[in-house]
């Protein structure tokens, strides 16, 4: 018998390399770049709320919240709904700099007020107040040498004197910085977003104002008239409710404002997805709830925002859920089984009806009194708290 060959030598065993500079770097660009990114959330949410509550602005915010269900609809990707985010860090950054270097001029403003209280007209009150204008001219050069360079919160934080020094030399500076804040504002779309607001807030509007409006009129008639009127107003309302928020979906997906009245085209997508349609319906309905139940009392003047901070909150995933659900249905050609439409079919109605009774409930249980109907939340501009 043959002796077995031998065996290899073991082979040295490679010590672990440590990460190199550029591996450690790239992974702290991507952390900053996620956390740059959660802070645009955050600051696009507070936009949108602020925009809200401010006549006109307000078709704004949902001509934004309807474009997002429009791209999501168009492109079948829920990323592509987070619009802007990264324009709305910019802006976030820019008031909480703001915020943070304005404290020095109030500090010596309070001083200032002080002395003008203990000793009007004194050399020391004089002092305060050239000291104010003083540091008052330099907080607004470093504001707007922070929003020059970018805006960003360390632009704020370290102004680079020497830095400024030299843009202040270099030639066609004021040119540079104008066209950069010009290509800036028209990437915001801001005249984009108040149209296609303005436009889906008139076809709500037109599905909403006769259900809405034999409501209003039952809460004003005798008792017998009431009852008749509100099952036909809650019965219209029914009908709205279940497909208005793919109406507005499939308006801002065509960009066509007669796409807000194709209900048989609405109808035959939902036959292919009909469980995502109903899950969108199930989330747009449920998150209005909350908003008709915080006008049970007045909201006390510091906590005015809050409202309108909790509209977005809810109403921003249930617009990407719509915009969700149409994309499903714009993926497919066939329509689905008839098990999972007649199960969606069946699930829809008992969404609505809790829906309906919400909103006849709410005249008697808000402050608003029966002008409450007339905020619709999960369908109209976002104005919580306000009547139309």
């Amino acid at each position: 018998m043959s002796e077995p060959p031998p065996l290899p030598p073991p082979q040295p065993v490679e010590a672990v390399s440590a990460p190199s500079p550029e591996v450690k770097q790239g992974f702290f660009q991507r952390v900053a770049s996620a956390l740059d990114w959660l802070f645009g959330l955050m600051a696009l949410i507070a936009l949108l709320a602020a925009c809200s509550v401010i006549p006109a602005l307000n078709f704004l915010s949902l001509g934004y919240l309807l474009h997002v269900s429009g791209t999501i609809a168009r492109t079948g990707r829920i990323r592509d709904g987070f619009i802007g985010v990264r324009k709305a860090a910019v802006i976030g950054s820019i008031v909480a700099g703001i915020w943070v270097v304005v404290w020095p001029a109030r500090l010596v403003s309070g001083f200032w007020k002080d002395a003008e209280i203990i000793a009007p007209g004194s050399s020391t009150s004089q002092a305060w107040h050239v000291g104010l204008v003083i540091v008052t001219v330099i907080t607004l050069a470093h504001i707007a040498w922070a929003c020059i360079r970018g805006g960003k919160l360390r632009h704020f934080l370290w102004p680079q004197p020497l830095r400024f020094l030299r843009w202040l030399k270099a030639p066609g500076k004021f040119a540079d910085s104008q066209r950069l804040i010009t290509d800036y504002v028209m990437s915001l779309r801001l005249p984009f977003y108040f149209w296609l607001g303005l436009r889906g807030f008139a076809g709500a509007l037109a599905w909403l104002i006769v259900p809405v409006g034999i409501l209003l009129v039952a809460t004003r008639v005798p008792l017998g008239g009431s009852i008749l009127l509100s099952l036909l107003g809650g019965f219209l309302l029914l009908l709205v409710a279940i497909h208005l928020p793919f109406l507005q979906a499939h308006f801002a997906q065509t960009d066509r404002f007669s796409a807000m009245f194709e209900l048989r085209e609405v109808r035959r997508l939902f036959l292919r997805a009909p469980l995502a349609f109903w899950f969108a319906l199930l989330i747009t309905l449920l998150f209005a709830v909350p908003l008709y139940l915080l006008k049970i009392e007045l909201t006390p003047r510091e906590l005015a925002w809050l409202p309108s901070l909790l509209f977005v909150i809810f109403i921003f995933p249930a617009r990407i859920l719509t915009g969700w659900a149409m994309s499903r249905a714009l993926c497919k050609e066939q329509p689905r089984h008839w098990f999972p439409r007649w199960l969606a079919r069946l699930g829809i109605v008992p969404i609505g009806l809790a829906y309906v009774l919400v909103v006849y409930l709410t005249p008697y249980l808000s402050w608003n009194g029966a002008l409450s109907l007339l905020e619709q939340h999960a369908f109209l501009v976002p104005a919580p708290l306000m009547a139309l």
